[in-house]
Parts: structure tokens; C-alpha cells; sequence
């Protein structure tokens, strides 16, 4: 029996030891079993987390630098966020909300709390009457009830005053009115900024349609090679070849660049005025003009600013709205000036939202910056193609559609791809046809193009709906002069300058305007003798004056070096004077030259003259009142004219070992015959970066005369005269046989030799 006992307690002694039973403490109870506890466990996790560890790293299961880069990205879009939400608080106008806005805050923060502890104190107060206390209580409601019809905005109501609290109402009344101005002073004190986006108005109004083909489709993929990325500051002097161009009184429109370079000059003899922008230096003659304007209306500056309050466009879809932070964040690459990486951020953007118009736009509008930085005609043509295909994505928004393809055309314009522009704005004409500034840019491109005719029916179009559209009547009156309409363009280029609008305020207006009023009252005026600083006497005729007066006008703004020189592409701080000695300009052995050769020079010309080829064209710059006058040019623009040089051999050799004459590229070398009875209009030229010699020929011995400003001077066989020819000359022929000059253009002595490379050619 004793061992079925033993038996019999074994199979509970197992059962025990397989579920033991821990204490409270932790402790198995006495009985055996594993001893494991809770630090145990935890040693046990503890090196297999570290192993873990160990083998993430050593074998290379995750991509840290992508974790960190991510978290970057999460950070950098969360501060776009913040700072777009308080952007609205950026109190110094740095485009950011930074300490330097806290502060100012603050410190009206603390202004406005104790003005408000001021109220609160003076409402606490018993209200004090502005009439005297022993006026009876009638009298006091006669005056609250004449306080109360006063208009809101009056000066003489009473309000509650920061040092002495008076009140004119009960205290509930007084406390409503004063709490919402000073809730509004609160709003004042913090002012949200004003919208403002890149160059147009956009017109919410307006649809879109698919773009259709146009004729001009064909050529706007094509790169015009003439359209150079040299002179960053002055892009429209590289819009298109000139043709001649003696000065600026022809019907051709050309872009007039905003500013010359002025690339490094070398240091000069006389001190000039130094900097990178347009203008001259103030000439030694000079016309006093009065100071009164006369007929001439003020055109105050503040008229030049845009009457139009400009609203922030509408580029953002629905769709683009939900990537707006990420949109931003490559756009502030881009505004930093960062052009490759925000190319590059764009370009990823597009990658993952191929159908987002704004991610498009903005590409166009990075490769545009990057163009030009690197001044790659290459990358230029990727942001116009970029800029077309944003325009074309079903989901653009008007407004992206609108910037896009003006943003285009004005791109195609500066490569000098002038039909591809064209073909651009027709399309944004056809797309928002109420947009009045549409069709003006339209007339402009026809005039660049040199097709007036369908220029002046845009105009027309223009003016019919907007009689008082001063940007559409300057260029109408523009067109007008160019056809010889004299007296018919002067209204419109003067009510188009007097409004004031953009675009009106151009030197060439101002030009054309005076020219005009000059040629209608010149008939019976004689500039013969003029000895003097000031406008003489012998002018009476009302529309002379008047043309001196927007001279001077446009000198005051800024157009013109001065009332007689009133060249428009110029380089700053150049000597200007009318006349100039051998001496004067360095180039004394050119002048020996020209006058030791003379006779060879003028036999060439007069073989030339005797043949019947035609070979003297005539002059086509609309300079003539009458006569005739003909030239035989052989260096236009720094070319040589094979063909006509020929003719000359002799002529042409000499003037080869002068770089000076043959390597202007803004001038020509040229002979020039006048006929008996011409008289050629008061006109300038178009730069101040050439001076003319004239080389007599053959002069007759009376009746033959050129005035510069106010000094009339004659020519003499065999010796030269130099002048500068963008101040304003005149010249008549009243003899009884022809006079043949030499006309030679040289660059001004104080361009350097950099300038005469990089300056674009006239």
C-alpha cells in the first residue's frame, strides 16, 4: 500500500510544478519551477532591441538621410504655412513676420491696451456734460439730440478724449460707439498688406476657350538668332534689325529700351557722373524754355500711376489649392533668386501633378529667371514652350491663362520673334476680347512688325469703345504722323500725354508731339539767326512754342538730356556738346586724312553721281519739308557695303585703317547730295554714342548752311565739321546747284573699347 501512496501524490507534486503560482512579491513560492523575473524579461529586451539596432545599421534596412530630408520638407512647408498666416502681420513690409514685427506690435500692442484702459477708466467715471452743470436738463437734451444729427464723419463731434473722458450719453450708448472705434483703431494699427502680383489686371469675368491654330502657329517654335542675350539691361534694343535709321523721325516703331549699359569705362580725363543708367550729360547750349507751360496742362505724377486698382489674380485651382504649401515653397526658391533649384523643385512638382496648371506656370516662370541669369536663348525657349503649355492645361484658371501667354508673347518679342508674338496676343485678344490692354499690346506688336495699317484699326476698335484711352490715342497719333498726317495727330498725342496713363509717359511721344508742332508752325519762322541761349524773338508762331515747351516737359521727365538733345538711347555721363574740334575728339588723324584726300574722295563720288544706276537713294526718314536729297551709303550699323564700296575702291581703302568710322555700329559713312531748294526739318539722331563729321565736297559759295542748337555754321571744300548730332540741326540748300558732302560717323571719344563691343547697333 505504501507505494500506491507515493503513486499517488506524484501526479499533484507534477501538476504544481507545472502552473506554479507566483507571490505577491514576486517570489515563486517553495515547490521549484523556472526562476525567472521581471528583470530578467526586461535584460532579455533590452539586448535584443540593441541587436536590433546593430543589425539596422550595419546592414542598411533604413534610408536615414531620406527620413531626415522628409522631416526637413515637413518643416519647411509647416514654416510656409506659419508664415503665410502671418504674412498678414508683417509690420515692417520685409515679406516675412520675423522679431522685428513682434516688436512693433508689441509696442502698439501696449498703446492700444492703455488707451483701452483709459476708456475703461473714464467709463467707470460719472460722465461729464459738455455743457456747464447748471444749465437746466432741457438745454442738455437739446444738445445730445444735436450731436446725435451730426454726420458721423464731422469734426466737430464730441469724442471721447484719451486725458479728460467727456461723454454726451448715457454710458451704455457711449460704451457701443467707442468700443467699435476702437475695435477699428485695433484693425488700423495692424493693417493687412495690399494684393499685389506680376504686371496685369486680371478680369475675373472673362473665359477661356481652347486655344485654335493660328497661321503663325508654324514659326513659333523656331529661334530668331538675332535675338541675343548681351545687354541685360536694355533687352529691347535686341528685338529686330534696323533698317536705316538716320534719326528718330521715321514712321518706324521701335522698342525703346529702358536703360543703355554702361558697362566698366575707363577713367577719363574730366570728372563725369557715374552709374549704370539711361540718360546724358546736360549740354553747354541749351534753350531757356518758360516756365510756364502755356497750352501745355500739368501732368502731375501721381496721373501715371495706374487708375485701375489692381486685383490679385485667381491663379489657383481647386486642385492647386490643396498643394498651395508645396507650390509656395518652390516658388520662394525661385523669388530668392535660387532660379536652379526652383527649376528643379518645379520640374518634381510637374513630375507628380502633370495636370496642375500652377506647377506648369511656375516651371515657365523659373526658366524664364534662369534664362536669364545664364542669358540662354536655349533655356528662354524652354519657358516660352513652358509658358504655352500651362496656358493649354484644361484646368487653368483665367487669370493663369492671361499671365501665361502675355508672359509669352513679351518673351517671343525680346528674341525678336515678332510674328510668334502676334500670333500670342490675336489669341488673348480672341480669348478675353473686352480687355481693352490686350488689343493695345496687339496694335503695338502690328507696329513692330511695321504693319500701321491693321495697328491703326486696333486703335480705332480701341477708341471707339474707349474715347479717353490715352495709351491707345498716343500710338494713334503715332500712326497718324507716320502717314504725313501732321495736324491730325497732334490732338491725340497731346490728350494721350495729358492723361496721364501707363504707357503714355514714353520719350517718343513727347518727340513726335513736338516735331509735329514744330513742322505745322515752322512756314513762316526763320532759324537763320540764332545767337543766343534763350528761344529768339523772330518766333512768334504759338505751335513753335508750344513744341519747345513739351520738349522741355519731356527733358523734366526725364526723356531727354536736354530741350536741344533729345536722343533717346543713350549712355550716361558722356560729354555733350553740339560742336566739337579735331582736337576735342582724339581722332585728328582721321581728320587729316579725310581733308589731305578730299579730291579723291570727291571725284569717286562724282563718278558715282554720273553714272545712271540709281546708285543715290533717297532719303525715306520723312525729314524733308522740300528739295531733294539723296545718299550712297558704304558702312551701315559697322557693316561693310561690298557692292557700293566697289564703286569707290579709293574712298574705302582710306577709311579702313580707321576702326573708329568703320567699327561704329550706330552710325554710317555715307555721301550725301542736296539739291537747290531743299530744306531739311530740325531733327536729332538717335543715340549720343556717335559724333558726325561732315567732309565738304563740292558747296557752293551761298545759299548752303546746317544750324546745331543755336550756332549756324557753313561748309568748306576740303575741311570737316563735327558735331553731335542728337542735339537737334537743321539744314537748307538755297543755292542755285547741288552740295555733295562726305558724312562719316565715329564713336564718341569716351566710349571704351568694351562699350564699342556690347552696344547694340543703331
Amino acid at each position: 500500500m505504501a507505494p500506491s501512496r507515493r503513486n499517488s501524490r506524484n501526479p499533484a507534486k507534477k501538476e504544481v510544478k507545472r502552473v506554479p503560482v507566483e507571490s505577491n512579491n514576486g517570489r515563486k513560492p517553495e515547490g521549484g519551477g523556472p526562476r525567472n523575473s521581471v528583470f530578467t524579461w526586461f535584460m532579455v529586451l533590452a539586448l535584443l532591441g540593441v541587436w536590433s539596432s546593430v543589425a539596422v545599421v550595419w546592414f542598411g534596412l533604413v534610408d536615414y538621410d531620406s527620413v531626415i530630408a522628409r522631416a526637413r520638407q515637413f518643416r519647411g512647408n509647416f514654416s510656409e504655412v506659419l508664415q503665410g498666416k502671418l504674412r498678414a502681420y508683417d509690420a515692417d513690409r520685409d515679406g516675412d513676420f520675423d522679431v522685428e514685427d513682434a516688436k512693433v506690435l508689441l509696442d502698439e500692442k501696449k498703446h492700444l491696451t492703455a488707451k483701452r484702459e483709459k476708456l475703461e477708466k473714464g467709463l467707470k467715471q460719472k460722465p461729464v456734460s459738455v455743457v456747464q452743470p447748471a444749465e437746466p436738463r432741457q438745454q442738455l437734451e437739446e444738445t445730445e439730440t444735436s450731436h446725435e444729427q451730426e454726420p458721423k464723419a464731422g469734426t466737430n463731434k464730441v469724442a471721447v478724449q484719451d486725458d479728460v473722458p467727456g461723454l454726451t450719453a448715457e454710458d451704455d450708448d457711449v460704451d457701443g460707439s467707442q468700443m467699435l472705434k476702437l475695435e477699428s483703431e485695433i484693425q488700423a494699427a495692424v493693417p493687412l498688406p495690399p494684393p499685389s502680383e506680376e504686371e496685369f489686371v486680371p478680369d475675373d469675368s472673362s473665359k477661356h476657350s481652347v486655344l485654335d491654330e493660328h497661321p503663325y502657329e508654324d514659326k513659333l517654335n523656331t529661334i530668331d538668332t538675332k535675338g541675343e542675350l548681351v545687354e541685360e539691361s536694355q533687352p529691347q534694343e535686341t528685338l529686330e534689325e534696323s533698317g536705316p535709321y538716320e534719326d528718330q523721325s521715321g514712321s518706324q516703331y521701335i522698342h525703346k529700351p529702358a536703360s543703355e549699359p554702361e558697362p566698366h569705362t575707363e577713367p577719363s580725363s574730366e570728372p563725369q557722373s557715374q552709374g549704370e543708367q539711361e540718360s546724358a550729360a546736360e549740354p553747354q547750349a541749351e534753350p531757356a524754355a518758360s516756365e510756364s507751360t502755356g497750352s501745355v496742362s500739368e501732368q502731375p505724377e501721381e496721373k501715371l500711376i495706374d487708375k485701375v486698382k489692381k486685383k490679385k489674380p485667381k491663379l489657383l485651382n481647386k486642385f492647386d489649392k490643396t498643394i498651395k504649401a508645396e507650390i509656395e515653397a518652390a516658388d520662394k526658391l525661385r523669388k530668392k533668386g535660387i532660379a536652379e533649384e526652383a527649376v528643379r523643385a518645379f520640374e518634381a512638382l510637374v513630375q507628380q501633378y502633370p495636370h496642375s496648371p500652377r506647377c506648369r506656370y511656375g516651371k515657365a516662370q523659373a526658366e524664364d529667371d534662369m534664362a536669364e541669369k545664364k542669358r540662354s536663348n536655349e533655356m528662354l525657349q524652354k519657358a516660352i514652350n513652358t509658358y504655352r503649355e500651362a496656358s493649354e492645361l484644361p484646368s487653368a484658371t483665367p487669370d493663369l491663362v492671361r499671365a501665361s501667354l502675355k508672359r509669352r508673347a513679351e518673351r517671343q518679342q525680346f528674341l525678336g520673334r515678332m510674328r510668334g508674338a502676334l500670333a500670342t496676343l490675336e489669341k488673348l485678344v480672341q480669348i478675353f476680347p473686352e480687355d481693352l490692354s490686350l488689343k493695345n499690346d496687339l496694335g503695338v506688336s502690328y507696329l513692330l512688325l511695321g504693319d500701321n495699317h491693321s495697328a491703326r484699326r486696333v486703335y480705332e476698335e480701341v477708341l471707339a469703345v474707349a474715347p479717353d484711352d490715352g495709351f491707345a490715342k498716343v500710338h494713334y497719333g503715332f500712326i497718324l504722323k507716320s502717314e504725313n498726317k501732321i495736324a491730325e495727330s497732334i490732338p491725340y498725342l497731346r490728350e494721350g500725354l495729358e492723361s496721364g496713363d501707363p504707357g503714355t509717359d514714353d520719350g517718343r511721344f513727347y518727340f513726335h508731339l513736338g516735331d509735329a508742332l514744330q513742322r505745322v508752325g515752322d512756314n513762316s519762322v526763320s532759324y537763320t539767326h540764332r545767337h543766343t541761349h534763350t528761344l529768339p524773338p523772330s518766333i512768334t508762331v504759338l505751335s513753335v512754342l508750344q513744341a519747345y515747351e513739351w520738349y522741355a516737359r519731356g527733358h523734366q521727365r526725364g526723356h531727354f538730356a536736354s530741350v536741344w538733345q533729345r536722343s533717346l538711347y543713350n549712355v550716361k555721363g558722356l560729354r555733350a556738346q553740339p560742336w566739337w574740334t579735331p582736337q576735342e575728339t582724339g581722332y585728328t588723324d582721321l581728320v587729316k586724312a579725310l581733308e589731305k584726300n578730299w579730291r579723291v574722295i570727291r571725284d569717286e563720288a562724282l563718278s558715282v553721281m554720273d553714272t545712271s544706276t540709281g546708285l543715290f537713294l533717297p532719303e525715306e526718314e520723312n525729314l524733308r519739308e522740300k528739295g531733294e536729297w539723296g545718299q550712297f551709303t558704304l558702312w551701315q550699323q559697322g557693316r561693310k557695303a561690298g557692292e557700293a564700296c566697289r564703286s569707290v575702291p579709293r574712298t574705302c581703302s582710306l577709311l579702313e585703317r580707321y576702326s573708329e568710322a568703320t567699327g561704329c555700329k550706330r552710325g554710317q559713312i555715307k555721301f550725301s547730295v542736296m539739291q537747290p531748294g531743299t530744306h531739311v526739318w530740325p531733327h536729332t539722331g538717335p543715340t549720343n554714342c556717335r559724333l558726325r563729321m561732315h567732309l565738304g565736297l563740292v558747296i557752293p559759295k551761298q545759299g548752303c548752311k546746317i544750324r546745331c542748337t543755336n550756332d549756324t555754321r557753313v561748309w568748306e571744300e576740303g575741311k570737316v565739321l563735327i558735331f553731335d548730332d542728337s542735339f537737334e540741326h537743321e539744314v537748307w540748300q538755297d543755292s542755285d546747284s547741288y552740295r555733295l558732302i562726305f558724312i562719316i560717323d565715329v564713336w564718341h571719344p569716351e566710349l571704351s573699347q568694351h562699350q564699342r563691343q556690347v552696344l547694340s547697333p543703331i
